[in-house]
């Protein structure tokens, strides 16, 4: 036991960060565009879905904690090409998915204080760096900055939830699929981006104090908390909003304005900066371990190793996480296309990680188990979320062939590193923190 690792309830707070994050701030407003009140029924599929994905990663981060997350249990499953293919895919998704969320964060203050793009740009860059000097001060730190950031997330949803009801029509959920039944799965391939992030603090389970304890626990407290969370705000939008839910481009900030007035859409721009932090800091935690540990393994360069041991921090690793972030950011600000782009690209690569993922905790987890149980049932989910994603899978085809390309360039040059997974999950040194 680690008396220096996260907690359950730290657990959990990051779980909340990295999946509730930005999905919350605009998306019930677009399923409702979509499909109308029947878009709930989308919400709660995704909400059910979500459910046996979290047990089979939380079940695989238990069994094998290590930084290397997914890409670990694909290496213990299917061999080193596998885990460098989704190690890559889970890498370079979250340069592209951490600016779309900062652009999210950053319209909801340029919508309360005006300033249109170019508060938008500014919040989003002010965001990315708050993000990296947490991450760099090490994962405990980050771990009890999401647990303060996820409590005040939590309160301000609730917040805009109960005072906005009172204001509430029934008529509003009439007629309750205008735009058709087949609607409803096109709604939901618009939310899969909210429940992308099961798989973010598998890179994380090294650093729990008792990991076949605690994740678990984290996993299934994150699993209420959020699915609670996004049916109360997408009932919400519907029953408060109504046709105007459509418009919105800020629906947390109207909910808000409806129960306390205008003002209140500074009230929900703060909360979309709780969101998108805790969403950026979950990613980044992940990705900065992830990376270092396929340096350690030889599925990047061996320069970002450096951090792939529980408690240590990987700051290599975290400043090429910053640096990608930076450029994708500078991408579609200066091309003026917005973050839609990058989130249909990260989906692409995260709905792989997923595929992969499960296929290892099928091989890897005991037949008879929760967790195989859990994983035959997310093997089905995550072929609904495959065929939902459709063209957007192209970008994980390419990443998937540069993580091939650069193992057999490797392989040319040098000899195969030996696995040092078992290492990694092992107690620190007492100066590991500060390497």
């Amino acid at each position: 036991m680690r008396n220096d690792g996260l907690t359950a309830p730290q657990g959990t707070a990051l779980y909340v960060g990295a999946v509730l994050g930005t999905g919350v701030i605009a998306l019930p407003a677009l399923a409702a565009e979509t499909a109308g009140p029947a878009s709930l029924l989308a919400w709660l599929l995704l909400v059910v879905l979500s459910a046996p994905l979290a047990a089979t990663f939380a079940a695989l981060g238990a069994r094998h904690p290590d930084s290397g997350g997914v890409s670990t249990y694909a290496r213990l499953a299917f061999g080193e090409r596998a885990a460098a293919v989704v190690g890559w895919c889970f890498y370079l998704a979250v340069p592209p998915g951490a600016a779309a969320a900062a652009l999210f964060g950053g319209a909801y203050v340029a919508a309360a204080a005006g300033g249109g793009a170019v508060v938008t740009a500014a919040t989003a860059a002010l965001l990315m760096v708050a993000v990296t000097v947490t991450n760099a001060a090490g994962v405990r730190l980050a771990g009890k900055v999401q647990l303060a950031a996820a409590a005040l997330l939590v309160t301000f949803l609730v917040v805009a939830v109960l005072v906005a009801l009172p204001s509430a029509d029934t008529a509003h959920f009439r007629p309750f699929a205008p735009h058709g039944w087949d609607a409803v799965p096109a709604a939901a391939a618009l939310l899969v981006w909210s429940f992308v992030g099961w798989e973010a603090i598998t890179h994380l389970t090294g650093e729990f104090r008792r990991p076949a304890r605690d994740v678990p626990r984290a996993t299934t407290a994150a699993v209420l908390i959020i699915g609670v969370l996004y049916l109360a705000v997408a009932f919400a939008v519907i029953a408060v909003l109504g046709p105007r839910a459509a418009d919105a481009e800020a629906p947390l900030g109207e909910l808000m304005a409806a129960g306390l007035g205008g003002d209140a859409r500074y009230l929900a721009a703060g909360a979309a900066l709780l969101l998108t932090f805790g969403t950026m800091n979950a990613y980044y935690a992940g990705a900065a371990k992830l990376g270092a540990a396929l340096g350690r393994d030889g599925a990047l360069p061996g320069w970002l190793a450096r951090g792939s041991r529980a408690g240590e921090v990987p700051r290599r690793s975290l400043a090429v996480n910053a640096g990608l972030s930076f450029l994708s950011l500078g991408v579609v600000v200066a091309a003026g296309v917005g973050a839609k782009p990058l989130v249909l690209l990260t989906t692409g690569s995260f709905v792989t990680v997923y595929a992969v993922g499960v296929a290892a905790a099928l091989r890897l987890l005991p037949r008879g188990s929760a967790g195989r149980a859990a994983a035959v049932l997310a093997m089905g989910a995550v072929l609904l979320l495959l065929a939902m994603t459709g063209i957007y899978l192209l970008w994980a085809v390419v990443i998937t062939g540069g993580a091939l390309l650069y193992l057999r360039a490797r392989q040319g040059r040098e000899p195969s590193p030996i696995s040092v997974v078992a290492s990694s999950s092992s107690t620190p040194s007492r100066d590991s923190e500060s390497r």
